[in-house]
C-alpha cells in the first residue's frame, strides 16, 4: 500500500490551475533550494552527495561533507542500515559601546543506507579528509567475485 499526496484544485480552467495549486507552490523553481545561495538558508539541513563504488572484494562509500570536522559525525549500524548524522553550530557575537550583534548558524543532516547482505558489518572502516567522509566496507568470502576460468576447447 503506498499514500499518495492527494493534489486538490479548486479550478480546473488551465489559466488559473496552478495559480490556485497552494500544494506545489513551494515546490515551484522560484523556491527550490538549491536555486538560493546558501546565505539565504540559516538552519541549513540537506542531504549530502553520495558516491558508491563496487570491486571484487568490496564497497567504496564517499560521502561529500565539507565544512565539518570528525567530532561533527555520528555513524552507527542499526537492523542492517549504515547511519550517518552530523551536526554543527556556530555563533559569533560582537559588542559594542551601543550594540550588540550576534550570529549563529545550525546544519545538520542524516544518511541512512541498506546494507547488502554479503557486507561483513563487524569490518566496516570510516575516514575523514578533506570534506569527504570515505567508508570501506569488506565483502563476505562467499559473496567476492572469483576471476572468470578459461575454458579449454578440446
Amino acid at each position: 500500500m503506498t499514500l499518495v499526496k492527494f493534489k486538490r484544485r479548486p479550478f480546473r480552467n488551465l489559466m488559473t490551475q496552478d495559480f490556485f495549486d497552494m500544494d506545489d507552490f513551494f515546490d515551484n523553481r522560484t523556491w527550490v533550494r538549491d536555486m538560493l545561495p546558501d546565505s539565504f538558508w540559516n538552519g541549513k539541513r540537506s542531504e549530502p552527495a553520495l558516491n558508491i563504488k563496487e570491486t571484487g572484494d568490496h564497497f567504496e562509500i564517499e560521502l561529500a561533507a565539507p565544512g565539518f570536522q570528525k567530532k561533527d559525525f555520528e555513524v552507527t549500524i542499526e537492523d542492517g542500515c549504515l547511519n550517518i548524522a552530523a551536526e554543527k553550530s556556530q555563533s559569533k557575537e560582537e559588542k559594542e559601546d551601543k550594540f550588540t550583534r550576534r550570529e549563529f548558524s545550525y546544519n545538520s543532516f542524516e544518511r541512512s543506507l541498506q546494507l547488502p547482505e554479503n557486507v561483513k558489518q563487524e569490518e566496516i572502516k570510516a575516514a575523514y579528509k578533506d570534506g569527504i567522509l570515505s567508508f570501506n566496507l569488506a565483502k563476505k568470502e562467499e559473496a567476492k567475485k572469483a576471476p572468470p576460468k578459461k575454458v579449454q576447447i578440446g
